[in-house]
């Protein structure tokens, strides 16, 4: 039988899935529709002078969470200082690529880069976040080819992974487009790698800006992680605040609701306009699609 996936994934096909998914995938053929809507934000987003400023607003604003920079190492207390003042918790750590190191034609710079990606794992579990966010490449980091890379990220992430789970923490592979990396660029793909990793400190994230340009759906793409997913990053098509273009959220936050996601939404984009006023009227905007997710 010939399935249109566009046509399957969307609207009022989306009840239908369920009779497409195999019951060896592993994916969420029945949904769970018991995810939750826990909205974090970069620092960079949030407007203030200081740490304890961006936090006293995040919290004012209804905030859940708030999502770290790469050099945490070293400073956990400062962080741990700072929010204990406040209801909030720690979502996750934007880490990015280390210049591709971990996936370079230079094995050299392999060894290093796995120990330091262990450190700040180490640092990320210490803060209760739900992991740190890796990117294998962008593009012009490594000569290497796409299997070549993710050949050796097979061999090599499961002890890290192993690492991760000590410490309470994990690796969380973030899909780009195509403009910023030629490898890892859909959700599935990422959740193919974690799969072949069989480490459970080995997950994936989605960021719907990058969803934008690479997935047919945010729907499929969501269900095609399913229990690996733990992070999401925000962003309009256009890169700005959920709200300030015409992109829409409610079939992604279908999908969440699908696999029954606990963990973050976090903001990572610029604003239009003034901040005091554009972050809660986007924070509200996405909770009206998240009300409006239903199958």
């Amino acid at each position: 039988m010939h399935v249109n996936r566009r046509d399957l994934l969307v609207g009022g096909g989306a009840a239908a899935l369920a009779a497409f998914v195999p019951a060896s995938s592993g994916l969420a053929a029945k949904p769970a529709m018991n995810g939750v809507l826990k909205l974090s934000s970069q620092l960079g987003v949030i407007p203030g002078k200081s740490l304890e400023e961006k936090l006293a607003k995040m919290e004012q604003w209804g905030f859940d969470g708030v999502e770290l920079p790469a050099d945490i190492v070293g400073k956990e207390k400062m962080y741990e200082d700072a929010i204990r003042k406040t209801k909030l918790k720690f979502s996750a750590v934007c880490f990015g690529s280390m210049n591709g190191d971990l996936v370079s034609e230079d094995a050299s710079k392999r060894g290093p880069a796995a120990e330091k990606l262990k450190q700040v794992l180490t640092s990320a579990g210490e803060l209760g976040t739900t992991g740190v966010i890796y990117v294998p490449a962008f593009n012009g980091q490594t000569k290497l080819t796409n299997q070549e890379i993710r050949q050796i990220l097979v061999d090599t992430l499961p002890a890290i992974g192993e690492h991760a789970v000590k410490v309470h923490s994990r690796i969380l592979l973030e899909p780009l487009n195509r403009k910023e990396a030629f490898f890892l660029r859909q959700v599935a793909d990422a959740a193919a790698i974690a799969r072949d990793c069989q480490s459970p400190g080995i997950c994936v994230m989605g960021d719907f800006y990058h969803m934008a340009i690479e997935e047919t759906s945010d729907l499929g793409a969501f269900i095609s992680a399913g229990p690996m997913l733990h992070h999401v990053h925000l962003a309009s098509r256009t890169r700005v605040l959920p709200g300030q273009d015409d992109r829409q959220f409610v079939e992604g936050f279908l999908g969440l609701k699908w696999i029954g996601y606990q963990d973050y939404c976090s903001f990572e984009c610029g604003v239009k306009g003034n901040r005091d006023e554009e972050i809660p009227k986007s924070m509200a905007f996405l909770r009206e699609q998240w009300a409006q997710a239903e199958l």
